[in-house]
């Protein structure tokens, strides 16, 4: 497992507050990242997040981030945007700030998996419908090898996370349970 990589999507408290019960997909995630430890792999904790600079530099044409501009939401200092306490990063896990959807889009994450030998990415997180689709179509167009935490996901829109999750990511990217990841 050293060529793979978990990476935990916006898993921050500003973003978990949009589901009614956090606590259970949090438990999967921490195990998640503890197995892909033990086993060699890396964990790479993104999360979003804006300064003052990231505010003005988002083009008015954007529309879901022109709003965030407009508004000065997600700072990049408040507590509710940091990582979530149950899933600190450790000190060998990647750290990514991003101000896009995807955890690819405007970041050095590609660089710092690729300078790690990272050929395979398990992507989880939230949300769904935003980062997980987001940075799992970018990484399938950066040829790397796709697995889903399908257990690992969440999005507020059951109905579009069950979209997403059975019929947008499957001919991307491989999806696996957490059970099957600890057996694997």
């Amino acid at each position: 497992m050293r060529n793979t990589a978990l990476l935990l999507l916006d898993c921050q408290p500003t973003v978990l507050s949009a589901l009614p019960d956090a606590g259970p997909l949090l438990d999967r995630l921490a195990r998640a990242a503890t197995a892909v430890r033990a086993r060699g792999g890396t964990v790479a904790h993104v999360r979003t997040a804006f300064t003052e600079d990231d505010w003005a530099a988002v083009p008015v044409g954007n529309t879901v981030f022109a709003a965030v501009a407009r508004h000065r939401a997600l700072p990049d200092a408040d507590p509710a945007t940091a990582f979530h306490p149950r899933l600190a990063p450790h000190e060998t896990d990647l750290v990514v700030r991003k101000t896009r959807f995807s955890a690819l889009s405007g970041t050095d994450l590609d660089r710092q998996l690729r300078a790690r030998g990272i050929d395979t990415l398990i992507v989880a997180g939230l949300s769904t419908g935003g980062a997980v689709l987001s940075t799992a179509l970018a990484a399938a167009d950066l040829d790397y090898r796709l697995r889903i935490l399908s257990d690992g996901t969440a999005d507020p829109d059951p109905e579009l996370h069950t979209l997403v999750l059975h019929q947008l990511l499957p001919s991307r990217a491989e999806p696996v349970t957490l059970a099957e990841l600890l057996a694997a």
